[in-house]
């Protein structure tokens, strides 16, 4: 679509399904970096990787270990790699191009999500939550893991408080935990049971800020926008929440270190709030007033300029669409069906949900093309109107028309290879090269197939006429049909594929007239 005929005022955002994908039953989804690979986690354990921009199969991911339900898909940043949870309690990583398998690491529970380390190329490490028990980090060579901390320990008076720290240990009863990492992946934040939200340095294992948040609700996501700048929230006294993230994106550590030293008059767990206080500040709320409805699976555009959450009710496949601004701008309604996923296309205004059916349906922007807004003498008409030319419309006038030259030198070499950076993804590394398509294997018809449908429709006519339905003898007009054993409408397709096989060939004037000849040779030699 061209940009200079597009409606500006349309707004950047999803407004019709476009198409449906349809392979198995589909449970989770995720775009890869650049928008162009869709991978989608089935419930027979396949994971299937879509093209995006022809809509077809690129690869299926099978493994013969697994055959559970896929929980969560996680691309590597430059999409060589792919993480699988699934519900056998496993974690799998893939090589996308080769389609085999890396590692597989088998948890104590089942994982609901696990994503890659964000900040290496080839990462070695993921961020899982399991069902009942704390996240942790684990490293897939070698399945080690590292249970992180989901509460603060109250030492106020000396007395560790056994409200505040009877999650700590992971023991039931347990609310599933949310968590992930921040944009470089030296951080990574949790979402509580105690509307908690906890900054912690895994590799010391050891918290270091505290936000509250407002209710003190279960958080049950918390997801980062591709700009690390903003922080999603969602808890359950069904309020969608936007955090500003005030940290630097690069060095997070440094800066903490850095706050710790200006908050050391506290202690405890006024100090890590304090510090918390200078992390994170609470931007926007985002609520249904009316409804007051549970939300499944928000997330942020690609540019970080909309927020989207789907309803959590049974039987609706409802999309709310905010701006940042926290203005509710549009509701899709989609098919009678519960949604259980949802993602934004990471660069075009495109979101793509998952229905409790296993469908993936593809939201896009019904676009109005706006032809006075390309050419400003053009003119939109209502209906036909019948045009009457000027008598001199058509006459050349050569001394009259002047054509412009073209600025263009084209004696200068035009360059093919060199490539623009995009400024979407300013933090790309020029030097890696980023997997953005898979190459297609085109299936050839199998010519064996044909042959099998002749017969078995020789077969078929055979049975169903009792006799030859066809002579060997007869020409191409003489036709000899049973109709007292089966009609010959029933099966005329089949017979026609037969009679074709079955019928001689017609002889030409040149064969008569050899034949004749013959005829006449042999009456000739009989006198």
């Amino acid at each position: 679509m061209n940009a200079p005929i597009i409606d500006p005022l349309q707004g950047d955002f999803p407004e019709v399904i476009e198409e449906y994908l349809e392979h198995g039953v589909m449970k989770c989804i995720s775009f890869n970096r650049r928008g162009t690979l869709l991978a989608a986690g089935c419930s027979d354990g396949n994971c299937v990787i879509w093209d995006f921009e022809t809509r077809g199969i690129a690869k299926e991911l099978r493994d013969k270990d697994c055959i559970a339900a896929i929980t969560s898909v996680s691309w590597s940043k430059y999409g060589h790699r792919i993480l699988v949870s699934s519900a056998d309690k496993s974690l799998t990583l893939w090589d996308v191009v080769s389609g085999e398998r890396i590692s597989r690491t088998t948890l104590q529970q089942t994982p609901l999500q696990a994503r890659l380390h964000p900040g290496s190329s080839t990462p070695s490490l993921c961020l899982a939550c399991p069902l009942s028990s704390a996240p942790m980090i684990v490293d897939l060579n070698t399945g080690s893991t590292t249970v992180l901390p989901v509460s603060i320990p109250d030492t106020s008076n000396g007395i560790v408080s056994q409200s505040r720290n009877k999650f700590s240990d992971g023991a039931p009863p347990y609310t599933p935990t949310a968590a992930c990492f921040n944009k470089y992946g030296d951080l990574v934040y949790v979402g509580n049971s105690k509307g908690e939200i906890l900054i912690i340095d895994y590799g010391t294992i050891r918290v270091r800020a505290m936000v509250p948040v407002t209710g003190g609700a279960v958080v049950k996501n918390i997801v980062f926008s591709r700009s690390g700048v903003y922080l999603l929230t969602n808890s359950n006294d069904r309020t969608i929440r936007i955090y500003e993230n005030l940290l630097p994106l690069k060095d997070g550590l440094i800066a903490l270190d850095d706050l710790e030293k200006t908050a050391n008059e506290l202690d405890g767990v006024e100090k890590l709030k304090a510090i918390g206080s200078k992390c994170l500040t609470l931007f926007r709320e985002f609520q249904d007033s009316i409804t007051k409805m549970h939300w499944k699976a928000p997330c942020f555009s690609g540019d970080g300029e909309w927020v989207i959450g789907g309803s959590a009710s049974k039987g609706e496949h409802k999309i709310y669409i905010w701006d940042r601004a926290g203005h509710l701008v549009k509701i899709l309604e989609g098919p009678k069906e519960a949604l259980i996923d949802l993602a934004w296309h990471p660069v075009h205004p495109v979101v793509v949900s998952v229905s409790l059916t296993g469908l993936i349906y593809i939201w896009a922007k019904d676009y109005t093309e706006n032809w006075s807004a390309f050419a400003p003498d053009f003119k939109e008409l209502e209906e036909n109107e019948e045009y009457v030319e000027r008598e001199d419309e058509f006459d050349l006038v050569p001394e009259t028309e002047k054509v412009k030259e073209s600025d263009v030198n084209e004696d200068d070499e035009v360059d093919i290879v060199t490539v623009e950076k995009n400024s979407d993804f300013s933090d790309s590394d020029m030097s890696q090269e980023e997997l953005c398509f898979l190459p297609a294997i085109p299936s050839p018809d199998v010519p064996e197939q044909q042959d099998k449908y002749i017969e078995s429709s020789s077969k078929l006519v055979d049975s169903n006429h009792s006799g030859s339905p066809l002579s060997d003898d007869a020409g191409p007009n003489e036709r000899t049909t049973n109709h007292a054993s089966s009609p010959l409408e029933d099966n005329s397709a089949a017979e026609d594929a037969v009679a074709r096989l079955k019928r001689k060939r017609k002889p030409s004037e040149k064969g008569l007239e050899l034949q004749a000849e013959k005829e006449t040779l042999k009456d000739d030699t009989f006198i």
